[in-house]
């Protein structure tokens, strides 16, 4: 519970839950990696949950679990590109850029690695 309202709080930093990744390790380097937000449940299939905290989490996993560092640098590169941009999701509000949906944002992201 104590870890649920730290997350909540640390959100603020980023604007968002739906930025944030996270991983629970083990000390064999054996791990869980997810959105720190949880499901969403009330958000499933409305095209407006922020994809990013997961695609964080991949890279997460690349980076600790498999030691492939190059691979995990060009996500979080591509992710910090598309938010330079001024690409954004719904839950970070935004005067300038442009607001798209899941799909877009994750497309957005796989463009940017691809580069």
């Amino acid at each position: 519970m104590f870890g649920d309202i730290l997350s909540d709080e640390a959100s603020v930093l980023t604007g968002s839950l739906g930025m944030l990744p996270s991983a629970s390790l083990a000390e064999n380097g054996v791990g869980l990696y997810e959105p720190a937000h949880g499901s969403a449940p009330d958000i499933a299939g409305k095209g407006i949950a922020n994809p990013i905290a997961m695609i964080l989490s991949a890279a997460m996993m690349l980076r600790y679990s498999f030691e492939m560092n190059e691979e995990a640098q060009a996500i979080e590169d591509a992710v910090e590109s598309v938010l330079n941009q001024g690409f954004h999701t719904a839950d970070l509000k935004s005067n300038d850029g442009k607001l798209v949906n899941t799909n877009e944002m994750t497309e957005l992201v796989v463009k940017a690695i691809l580069k």
